[in-house]
């Protein structure tokens, strides 16, 4: 039994087709006129081998580039992964290759290794995913003359990089208004690793406490996991006058709603819990999560069409943001009676 894994090339369609390589190469690229019999030669052996030009064969025919390179440093958690969604659909459609390059640390040598790897391609531009540190010194490891663009959650001054934005920190500030007209008379908050001292969403949390003038508790850093929230939770359960929290994930939220009721504070009679994102099991949960929505999917639709943008004219586009949107469920309330007279 043969196993013969050739995977077929230009060449074999050449031969099938009895044309020269570069018949194959003109009616391929479809930027020279060939004649229709030739043109239904090299098409018949191409549907015969199942022949599939690569992105790097492609681009040294017609001229034009069609892959691009998308930086993150996690490909699995909600957020990232969504956002490739969103890249990869949009880069499909308009006829380019994405190529993901995981980082796998804020190690210089891992940075380095990932860029070197990507450039190593015939790259039309790239994406970075910039909501850690990795990813911010990924964008600056990146060389100034290949177009780059990258998306973000806070808006921020982003210098000569054009960014997609989430504008969390408008979400983190409509959340912590929402919990004060509840009654509550301030919010916590359990917050997730930024890419500077604060993220957007603890920014948006602070201002609207500062602007309702009540006390800005201090944050209690986690990660992004349940068991993070869980464990960081556990540092306020013991407090009778905790009645809201803002969490700066939806998974965060779920870990510290058990902390909270496992030591007997019930959600949301004795505290409110918001979590940000929105994740397909937020409305499942028991109770259904408040959370803040961020359209992820949306955002890498946005960061590619900048990239496009930029490709297609010769120049930096503008910014884009979008302000995340609150839902209103089950696990926020009023405080109860007896905690906001004491």
């Amino acid at each position: 039994m043969s196993l013969d894994h050739h995977v077929p090339g230009i060449v074999d369609v050449a031969a099938k087709a009895g044309v020269s390589l570069s018949t194959v190469s003109r009616v391929l690229s479809g930027r020279t006129r060939v004649s229709d019999a030739l043109r239904a030669k090299v098409e018949a052996a191409v549907a015969e081998l199942g022949y599939r030009p690569n992105a790097a064969a492609q681009s040294l025919v017609s001229g034009r580039r069609s892959t691009v390179a998308v930086f993150a440093r996690n490909t699995i958690r909600y957020g990232y992964a969504a956002t490739l969604q969103g890249i990869e659909e949009a880069a499909r459609a308009a006829g380019y290759v994405v190529l993901i390059a995981v980082v796998e640390s804020g190690d210089p040598d891992d940075i380095s290794r990932a860029v070197n790897t990507a450039l190593s391609h015939p790259l039309a531009g790239a994406i970075v995913i910039e909501f850690d540190k990795v990813g911010v010194e990924t964008l600056a490891a990146l060389p100034p003359t290949l177009p780059v663009v990258a998306a973000a959650g806070a808006r921020r001054a982003s210098g000569d990089t054009p960014h997609a934005f989430l504008e969390d920190a408008a979400g983190g500030y409509e959340a912590t208004r929402y919990l004060l007209s509840l009654g509550h008379s301030t919010v916590h908050h359990l917050a997730i690793p930024a890419t500077r001292p604060r993220s957007g969403r603890a920014w948006g949390w602070r201002k609207a406490l500062l602007e309702a003038g009540a006390t800005v508790p201090p944050i209690v850093q986690a990660s992004y996991s349940p068991t993070s929230g869980y464990d960081s939770a556990q540092k306020l359960t013991s407090d009778p006058s905790i009645t809201a929290l803002l969490c700066g994930n939806d998974e965060l939220a779920i870990g510290a709603a058990r902390a909270f009721q496992e030591n007997g504070r019930r959600v949301p009679e004795d505290v409110s819990i918001v979590g940000f994102d929105d994740q397909p099991f937020a409305r499942m949960w028991m109770p259904a999560l408040t959370t803040v929505r961020q359209d992820f999917v949306d955002l890498g639709r946005r960061t590619f069409a900048l990239l496009e943008e930029w490709l297609a004219q010769g120049r930096r586009p503008a910014d884009s943001a979008v302000t995340p949107t609150l839902i209103v469920r089950e696990s926020s309330a009023a405080p109860s009676q007896e905690r906001v007279t004491v």
